[in-house]
C-alpha cells in the first residue's frame, strides 16, 4: 500500500471507515468537508489500496457508493501487534526449555508457509522465490553463493521489534523458509544491533 503515512485528511476519512462503511455524502458530514473534496481523497485512497467500494446506497438523485476498508488495513494501522508478539515470545522463553520453543516455531513457521505456494524449479529458483515471499512481506533480501550452498541475505528484519534478542522468530522464519523452498535451511539472523535476516540453505 502506497502513501504510508497519509495526510491527516486521508487519515480522518480511514478513521471514519473503520467505524463503518460510508458514502462521500457522509464523509462530507462527518468531516466538515464538500463532496468534491472528499472525491479527490478517496480516489487517491483506492489508488493507494486503503478503500475500496462496498456496494450502493439510495440516494434522492442516483445511488450513492459505500465504501469500506480494504482487507488489512486495520493491521497496517495497528500498532499493538509489535509489542504483543513481543512480550508473548519473552513469556513463552521463560516457561519453555529451548526445544519446547524451537517445536514450537518450528511449527509456526510450517503453518505460516501453508498460504504459500511452494517453489518449483533449480535449487536457485526456489531460493530467489523465497527471497521475493520475504520482500513481500516486507523483507529487503537478495539470493547469493555461500560457503555451503545458497545463502538468502536479508538487509532488515521485518519482525524486528520481535525479533531482538530472541531466536524464536528467526527459527519460525527458518523453517518458513525451508517450506517454501524445500530443502534444509538453518537460520544464521543477526540479531545484536539492527537485526538482519540470513537464511542458509543446504545444497544436496
Amino acid at each position: 500500500m502506497g502513501d504510508w503515512p497519509m495526510r491527516a485528511t486521508r487519515r480522518r476519512i480511514v478513521e471514519q471507515l473503520r467505524r463503518e462503511p460510508l458514502t462521500v455524502s457522509q464523509l462530507g458530514e462527518r468531516l466538515e468537508l464538500t463532496a468534491s473534496a472528499v472525491r479527490m481523497h478517496m480516489s487517491a485512497l483506492e489508488r493507494s489500496g486503503f478503500v475500496q467500494r462496498a456496494g450502493m446506497a439510495r440516494g434522492t438523485n442516483r445511488p450513492a457508493a459505500i465504501y469500506a476498508l480494504a482487507p488489512g488495513v486495520d493491521e497496517l494501522m495497528c500498532a499493538a501487534y509489535v509489542p504483543f508478539v513481543a512480550t508473548l515470545l519473552r513469556t513463552m522463553s521463560e516457561r519453555l526449555d529451548d526445544d519446547g520453543i524451537g517445536a514450537l516455531m518450528h511449527e509456526v513457521g510450517r503453518e505460516l508457509a501453508t498460504g504459500h505456494a511452494p517453489a518449483s524449479g533449480p535449487l536457485r529458483d526456489r531460493a530467489q522465490r523465497a527471497s521475493e515471499v520475504l520482500n513481500e512481506l516486507g523483507a529487503v533480501t537478495e539470493v547469493e553463493a555461500g560457503a555451503e550452498g545458497l545463502r538468502i541475505r536479508g538487509y532488515d528484519c521485518p519482525l524486528a521489534a520481535a525479533a531482538q534478542g530472541s531466536a524464536g522468530v528467526c527459527r519460525a522464519m527458518e523453517s518458513f523458509v525451508s517450506e517454501l523452498v524445500r530443502a534444509p535451511v538453518r537460520e544464521c539472523c543477526d540479531r545484536a544491533g539492527r537485526p538482519r535476516c540470513c537464511f542458509e540453505i543446504e545444497v544436496a
